[in-house]
């Protein structure tokens, strides 16, 4: 049999867990070399994978080879059979976050006895023990229990209550706050020995105030920290001789604050957790970009000294952690440890994609039906729009596809910030046109027409996968952030005729309207902010002028609350007021997801631009301005720019004259 046919035998038997024939699969170096009274444990993790069976992206109906249960499995079967002795974990956010998941709480339902599509999933890939991330939340308890019933592993998350005892250990707790797995694991010299292995589960206990509608008098939440310190000790008591950590939260500081979202690292320091299996965050760990000072060693893949791993999202890697296990008289210790993040795919140079395994055809089985429902789900409406949805005039005058971006961001937070320090401040939306043309050619263009609006629409309106923001400005950063936007137009002279209008080096996607506010560009200026990462060029310039909030001139130090995305939010395009200092809300939600849920929630959406920026007034001024050829069609209905068609543009766009 050649190594490939024992591969694929292997693959086959993963379901299992067997190692059959596993001589012909290069064996890890603690599984060659382990003496008598050592054993090497393998602990795998998927994690964040958000629905992500099938490597499918349902936002723009195509295939992908960057995401995927179904790849990641084919990684479970190879790594299995590298090792010994294997446990395959969980580490939550696996109900929510893409089309699947919204078509199965949404359109199909869970009843009693029904079957979840990843549930399914993670039940065929042989899954020893999971725990709930925070988007397990997002649809409700209901929904989520019903969902988990079907689950044939173990599920544990000791920090979220239905009934808040006077600590931890007295609390009722929503699902078992911890497992005692037990184990007979094969040591060096082919003996095999007892092993119990203790798994507990945290999220982050923000979920409280994320999912405030469906949590808000049904459950509570406690610290990581605190709730770790209490349970872990009754867990050794047990008799459990080593615990994992299934920690649905990021790698962040260092220090405990009570209540952090991300608390891997000091969860790491809590005495008796032998291993740290991380997530939330979409990252990769071990990896440079979390450097080497501190309790966290990127490079061995510790923190605290003991070893952890982040398995990326939507199952971009498999993480993989390995322990060298030693017999002290009735004692098991850690003597050694490796961790990595194995990927599914590999991005080139040239920025293409090459998939490094292929789909495993039962995990792919598992969920076909749900699949399928899927693609005529997305291909369907969820809801309607009273206006067009395009982006044509998107960089010329207030846009439609720019105003449902900004009404759904500006409702998703005003639900967040209640309850917060943050509540009762005005909340303005930033957003900025994906598809205007430009290097995209002229076809590179929104253009849903009034109607029905499918969830593949959403791709079209956004097209990244970013997560949602707010920050917290003053007047005075709202006025310089749409100074650094006002970069998109070149300087005009007053009563020049056919002047070119865009600067060609400006992204589209930096051009920000900030909505909720009103204000006019005055181009006779010159752009305060450099094209490039936003340099001031010069301090005296003034584009933005009439600036107002509710009819009154905004203040420079009178606060506002905006809703961005991730990338702007932390600094993305170099805008004033978004440096990564100003965020007081991470979302856990996408964009998209946003989007979405705001047209499902609102049936008819009335995405009609409210006009809310203009061209300051430049009489006998006229500029050129190129654009889709079928933008003809709703060039009589854009508020505040007197239009007339222009000579034939260059490269099959449509070129318009704008009198100022």
């Amino acid at each position: 049999m050649s190594d490939h046919q024992m591969r694929l035998m292997n693959r086959r038997q993963f379901l299992a867990g067997t190692v059959a024939g596993a001589s012909l699969i290069a064996l890890h170096p603690y599984s060659a070399r382990t003496a008598a009274g050592q054993v090497h444990l393998r602990i795998m993790e998927t994690t964040d994978i958000h629905v992500h069976v099938f490597p499918y992206d349902y936002y723009s109906d195509r295939p992908v080879d960057t995401a995927g249960l179904a790849r990641t499995a084919a990684h479970i079967a190879d790594i299995r059979a590298e090792a010994t002795n294997s446990l395959l974990l969980d580490n939550g956010d696996f109900l929510q976050g893409n089309p699947m998941g919204d078509y199965i709480a949404y359109e199909r339902g869970m009843k009693e006895g029904d079957l979840h599509p990843v549930i399914a999933a993670l039940n065929t890939i042989g899954l020893n023990a999971a725990t709930i991330g925070n988007h397990e939340f997002n649809y409700g308890l209901d929904f989520l229990l019903k969902s988990m019933a079907g689950a044939r592993f173990p599920v544990v998350l000791a920090n979220i209550a239905t009934g808040a005892g006077a600590g931890p250990r007295a609390d009722r707790t929503l699902f078992r706050p911890y497992v005692i797995l037990d184990r007979q694991m094969t040591d060096g010299a082919g003996q095999t020995h007892p092993i119990r292995v203790g798994v507990i589960g945290f999220t982050p206990p923000q979920v409280m105030n994320w999912d405030r509608k469906h949590l808000e008098g049904n459950v509570t939440a406690r610290d990581i920290i605190e709730t770790a310190h209490a349970w872990v000790p009754q867990i050794k008591e047990e008799g459990a001789d080593i615990i994992i950590a299934l920690s649905h939260s990021g790698i962040g500081a260092a220090d405990h604050i009570e209540g952090m979202e991300n608390a891997s690292v000091p969860l790491a320091a809590v005495d008796g957790i032998d291993a740290v299996m991380t997530g939330h965050t979409h990252l990769v760990f071990p990896a440079p970009g979390f450097g080497g000072a501190g309790p966290v060693d990127a490079v061995k893949g510790t923190i605290h000294g003991k070893p952890a791993v982040m398995g990326g999202f939507w199952g971009s890697h498999l993480g993989v952690i390995d322990l060298l296990l030693e017999r002290d008289g009735n004692a098991w210790h850690v003597v050694n440890t490796e961790s990595e993040s194995r990927p599914i795919s590999r991005r080139n140079p040239d920025r293409s994609v090459t998939a490094l395994v292929e789909s495993e055809g039962t995990v792919l089985a598992s969920v076909e039906a749900d699949h399928a429902a899927t693609l005529a789900y997305v291909r369907r409406a969820v809801g309607k729009t009273s206006a067009p949805l395009h982006s044509y005039f998107a960089l010329v005058a207030d846009d439609p596809s720019v105003q449902i971006v900004s009404n759904a961001q500006t409702w998703y937070i005003g639900q967040m910030m209640r309850g917060t320090p943050h509540e009762g401040l005005p909340i303005l939306s930033a957003a900025a046109p994906f598809k205007a043309g430009g290097r995209g050619g002229p076809d590179y263009y929104t253009d849903v027409p009034a109607g029905d609006v499918a969830i593949r629409n959403v791709a079209d309106l956004y097209l990244y996968p970013n997560t949602v923001r707010a920050v917290r400005v003053t007047g005075a950063q709202v006025k310089d952030w749409l100074e650094r936007s006002a970069g998109m137009f070149n300087r005009i002279t007053p009563g020049g005729v056919d002047q070119v209008l865009l600067n060609p080096d400006f992204p589209s996607y930096n051009f920000d309207v900030i909505d909720g506010v009103e204000y006019q560009i005055d181009l006779s200026q010159p752009s305060k902010y450099a094209s490039g990462g936003g340099a001031l060029a010069n301090p005296g310039a003034n584009r933005i002028v009439n600036l107002t909030f509710k009819g009154r001139p905004v203040q420079p130090d009178e606060e506002f609350i905006v809703a961005t995305n991730n990338y702007r939010a932390s600094g993305g395009g170099g805008f004033p007021g978004a440096d990564g200092s100003t965020i007081v809300f991470e979302a856990p939600d996408t964009n998209r997801d946003v989007i979405v849920r705001y047209i499902v929630e609102q049936g008819t959406i009335n995405p009609q631009a409210d006009g809310n920026w203009t061209f300051h007034p430049m009489p006998g001024t006229t500029v050129l301005f190129d654009t889709g050829p079928r933008a003809v069609r709703y060039a009589d209905a854009v508020p505040g720019v007197s239009l007339e068609p222009a000579d034939e543009g260059p490269d099959g766009f449509a070129r318009f004259r704008i009198a100022l």
